[in-house]
């Protein structure tokens, strides 16, 4: 009898399992950068209505998204980011800095600059001494963690 193999339990697992689906990221895009209607949403997306119901659906259930009705007749609502629906921007700006990086390296499809007036080139960092996060990392711990880890 074959070995039952269980995978890793993983963050990144569970939060593919609501985010993962394309449709799910590039609507936080579009509420990221105030699009708020749906219509709006669907044009600048290219979702079907039908897929970006249901993945809007989810992202509310999940807390990530929160509808607000601007129309009573007929009724309508636009899409907001809760904090947690932020906090996914910081996914959306590590895979936007991947992709101008290997995928569109001769001509980023998009240029952001912050506040500080330079170009924005995301990075993630360690939030007690600021070094890169991937150079880091030593040790695994938790229910996810595997024997022959590191």
């Amino acid at each position: 009898m074959a070995a039952v193999v269980r995978p890793r339990e993983c963050s990144i697992a569970d939060t593919l399992e609501l985010v993962g689906r394309r449709w799910a990221l590039l609507a936080v895009r579009e509420l990221s950068h105030g699009v708020r209607r749906f219509d709006r949403i669907v044009r600048n997306t290219g979702a079907s209505r039908d897929v970006l119901t249901l993945r809007l659906r989810e992202l509310e259930d999940a807390g990530v998204v929160r509808r607000e009705r601007y129309s009573d007749h007929p009724p309508r609502y636009e899409y907001h980011l809760t904090a947690a629906g932020w906090e996914l921007c910081d996914v959306l700006l590590a895979l936007m800095r991947w992709g101008d990086r290997h995928l569109n390296a001769d001509d980023p499809p998009l240029r952001l600059v912050h506040t500080c007036g330079q170009r924005l080139d995301p990075a993630v960092v360690c939030a007690a001494c600021g070094g890169p996060a991937r150079d880091g990392v030593r040790s695994a711990s938790g229910r996810g963690a595997l024997p022959d880890d590191y």
